[in-house]
């Protein structure tokens, strides 16, 4: 069996965060969120945490050889050994750079193979997905007033509560937000095409209708 490393790429919006948990359900793969991963290293006071901690406590961002190494100890447990799904990481280039010797190191000279997805999408849809975008403060169901309506108008349909809008889902914060995912992550897209490890699908559709797409790039 050929191990699968994968990560997403895509701005904003784009849907990644969706398809990341169905895909990984479907091939029992963990979801690796690095934000998440932190976080519990934080609150579990392991030696990374605390050291990350240091920083964080300083206002000042956890260096990237401490995140590099946080990284490569997650993925080097058993629950990865055919595969995972890598979310928030890379963001540059100089991290892919050191994502790709994370994996030699770890592969060992297994049979690997390496994708990055791109969820290519016009980022104008992505604004109207955006502010249209209601979410239960209950149960956490996420609507959308254009394509995914609750059928009582502003209230949920799994238990009535009154439905409320994030206050960075504006026009301009999300404007705000693709400008600086293109001049800081696009920049991935390119060098993973270059590496031929890029696979790009129509991010515009429905979740099944991208399913679909993401279904056959992983082939």
């Amino acid at each position: 069996m050929t191990k699968k490393e994968l990560i997403f790429l895509g701005p904003p919006a784009c849907g990644k965060g969706t398809q990341t948990d169905k895909l990984a359900k479907y091939l029992n793969f963990p979801h690796v969120d690095t934000g998440s991963l932190l976080r519990a290293e934080i609150k579990n006071e392991t030696e990374a945490g605390k050291e990350a901690k240091a920083f964080i406590d300083k206002g000042q961002l956890v260096p990237a050889d401490l995140v590099a190494k946080i990284i490569k100890n997650r993925l080097s447990q058993a629950d990865c050994k055919n595969g995972y799904i890598l979310d928030g990481y890379p963001r540059s280039t100089e991290q892919a750079d050191r994502l790709e010797l994370i994996n030699k190191e770890i592969d060992n000279g297994e049979n690997a193979e390496f994708k990055a997805i791109y969820f290519d999408i016009d980022t104008n849809l992505l604004v109207e997905r955006i502010v249209n975008r209601r979410s239960c403060p209950v149960c956490g169901e996420i609507y959308n007033l254009e394509s995914k309506p609750p059928k009582v108008a502003n209230h949920c349909d799994n238990d009535g509560a009154e439905l409320t809008q994030r206050k960075d889902d504006t026009r301009e914060v999300a404007q705000a937000r693709f400008d600086t995912y293109f001049k800081e992550t696009a920049p991935l897209i390119d060098y993973y095409k270059s590496k031929g490890l890029l696979k790009t699908i129509d991010a515009n559709g429905t979740i099944d209708e991208v399913w679909e797409r993401l279904l056959e790039v992983l082939k």
